[in-house]
């Protein structure tokens, strides 16, 4: 049993969860959101960086055999440094990717679980608030088989 499952089991007053989500491009400073009132120091890949408190809100996907789980988040206030990544994207053609991650606030060194690394489909600025639509799997468009046969791999496939 992880940390997080006997915090959501027990709620003891002393453990508080912390969701942040981080919105980054190639090329770009990512923007780190913790949902919340204040700004807090939260551990990353061993290295204590800034989130940025905001107010974030989110729509899990509906319970269905799609093959696509698309979720649906709000960031308020979060415009002028969400913007520059938004265009950046829209320049390159690079895709943007949200990670969501949830820290324990007795904790703050490492996430509580595994992040989720998604990939954001598609955004807009509404009323002062990000609005992004984000897939962390995509069966439908995942290859199979999805280890490739080329020469290099597969050196007899030349001849066929």
């Amino acid at each position: 049993m992880s940390v997080l499952e006997i915090v959501y089991a027990s709620a003891p007053t002393d453990s508080m969860l912390l969701y942040t989500l981080e919105v980054s491009a190639p090329g770009v400073t990512p923007v780190r959101i913790v949902q919340g009132y204040e700004d807090r120091m939260l551990g990353v890949d061993g290295q204590l960086v800034l989130f940025e408190a905001a107010a974030v809100e989110l729509s899990l996907p509906s319970r269905n055999a799609s093959g696509q789980q698309t979720l649906r988040f709000a960031i308020a206030g979060a415009n002028d440094r969400i913007r520059p990544i938004v265009d950046a994207m829209l320049e390159s053609g690079q895709m943007v990717t949200l990670t969501s991650r949830t820290y324990l606030a007795s904790d703050i060194t490492a996430p509580a679980e595994r992040p989720y690394v998604m990939t954001v489909l598609s955004g807009q600025f509404e009323n002062g608030a990000f609005v992004a639509e984000a897939s962390y799997y995509d069966l439908l468009n995942t290859a199979w088989p999805r280890e490739r046969y080329t020469a290099e791999t597969a050196p007899g496939i030349q001849w066929l």
